[in-house]
């Protein structure tokens, strides 16, 4: 079947825009300071901070990576396999956050900085912007993705318009406006996805149906990936939420450790929804649609829907992707505004110029996304890359504050220091060998580099501890 524009489906996406716009102007004037800006003012309660974890985590890595690409290029049983490193990582994150919040930093440069001194937070700082950039980049295209299937418009001028939209929205209100409009995203998706799975198993003809267009590998327990490549794609998702800034920054804008938890529940019960409704809709995608690019798999099937189902589906994502995107831009702002500008260039900074300052850091690494997503043949890479160079830079450093009290300063520095240059090296200079995601090499190394590193020098900080003492 051949994917004919619909024209009609981009009324849904503006009026969704439209409101998005709306609600950040109208939020915008509620944020006084920094404070509110970045951490909403403490103030989430558990229905607003349910939607923008939600809004937040699945984005273009699952509308046109994570599970929609590999429900169309590998199977269902892979794609499906995709959710238990979201939900693990909810599991572990549900007893973290209390941690989290007792902290009270504004980045997770800032918790690593009281456990490993500066030079920790400095190195922090470069790898979460690495990693976010990244990160926003492909929710660029992603939304032009969704312009190009409604409208017939180019990739390129999509992913501009979704540019401008994501850095505008992230600029004006902060954490007080994304939050509201990530709430009303997530809850829009949930219901759209819920419409959309029977509906589109109807129009494909059935599983049977389904399955007898697909190749007989997709119902394989891994399609065409061996057991260590698939591990390669279940892990980067698990260790980008352990320690992800974002998810932290969210978790200690509640209002309390209750709301935290109910948030999360919430979270997760969604999660329950939403993966699996993604991974089967992009799976029906693969036998109507059998030579698109995958990251389009799940945005093709509106084309074929009736109007009203096809045009939730479409803002349902577009709103998503565009929640993603600035949620990711704002938290990256923030390291440099608080970890570099207000550390090294001016310390005495007002409430006032460092809430302009962030601004402007929006507006340049909005700008860094839309020229990096260029140098990726598809999102599903580029997610892969950043995900681990955060994961294995970040998490095993950061969750060893929360869990090893006995965690040396050279312990922690080393595996950061590690797990980046691992990435590096495995997915730029080397090619990415055996087609093997650099994550099943770079996050081990990491983890034996912390625990070898701490094991040889915690003589010498019990020595200094006692010292001082």
């Amino acid at each position: 079947m051949e994917i004919q524009s619909n024209p009609q489906l981009l009324w849904f996406i503006g009026i969704y825009a439209v409101l998005m716009v709306g609600i950040g102007i109208y939020m915008s004037k509620k944020v006084s300071d920094s404070k509110d800006f970045i951490l909403a003012g403490k103030s989430l309660g558990p229905f607003v901070l349910m939607g923008t974890l939600l809004a937040t985590w699945t984005g273009s890595g699952s509308i046109s990576g994570g599970e929609t690409s590999m429900a169309y290029s590998y199977g269902i049983v892979p794609s499906l396999l995709l959710m238990i490193p979201t939900l693990v990582g909810i599991g572990i994150l549900y007893f973290v956050a209390p941690k989290i919040r007792a902290f009270g930093k504004y980045t997770v440069s800032g918790i690593l900085e009281e456990k490993y001194g500066k030079h920790s937070r400095n190195l922090a700082s470069v790898i979460i912007i690495l990693a976010y950039v990244g990160i926003v980049s492909y929710q660029m295209k992603g939304f032009g993705f969704i312009l190009n299937l409604t409208t017939g418009m180019s990739v390129e001028t999509g992913t501009m318009i979704g540019a401008a939209l994501i850095i505008f929205l992230a600029m004006i209100g902060g954490l007080r406006s994304v939050s509201q409009t990530d709430a009303l995203s997530g809850f829009l998706m949930v219901g759209g996805l819920i419409i959309t799975v029977p509906t589109i198993f109807i129009i494909a003809g059935g599983w049977s149906e389904i399955v007898s267009n697909v190749p007989q590998t997709h119902m394989s327990a891994t399609g065409e990936l061996s057991t260590i490549q698939l591990m390669g794609y279940l892990l980067p998702s698990l260790f980008l939420l352990l320690g992800d800034q974002n998810m932290y920054q969210r978790l200690a804008a509640s209002k309390g450790d209750k709301a935290a938890k109910k948030a999360q529940i919430g979270w997760l019960i969604a999660m329950l929804l939403i993966s699996p409704a993604i991974s089967l809709i992009a799976f029906a995608s693969r036998s109507l649609f059998p030579n698109i690019d995958p990251g389009m798999a799940l945005m093709a099937t509106t084309v074929v829907m009736p109007l009203a189902v096809g045009g939730i589906l479409v803002a349902a994502a577009a709103s998503f992707i565009i929640t993603t995107g600035n949620s990711y831009l704002l938290s990256a702002a923030t390291n440099l505004s608080y970890d570099i500008y207000k550390n090294y260039i001016n310390p005495n900074a007002t409430e006032e110029k460092q809430l302009k300052i962030t601004k402007a850091f929006i507006v340049m690494l909005g700008v860094m996304a839309f020229v990096i997503i260029s140098y990726f043949p598809s999102v599903l890479s580029v997610q892969m890359y950043a995900y681990t160079v955060y994961g294995a830079g970040i998490t095993p450093a950061v969750l060893a504050v929360f869990f090893w009290k006995r965690v040396t300063k050279i312990g922690g520095i080393s595996s950061m220091v590690t797990g980046v240059v691992t990435t590096l090296t495995w997915e730029v200079l080397l090619q990415k060998p055996f087609e093997l995601n650099s994550v099943v090499i770079a996050v081990p190394a990491a983890i034996i580099v912390l625990i070898v590193a701490t094991l040889l020098t915690q003589n010498d900080q019990d020595m200094k501890l006692e010292k001082t003492a």
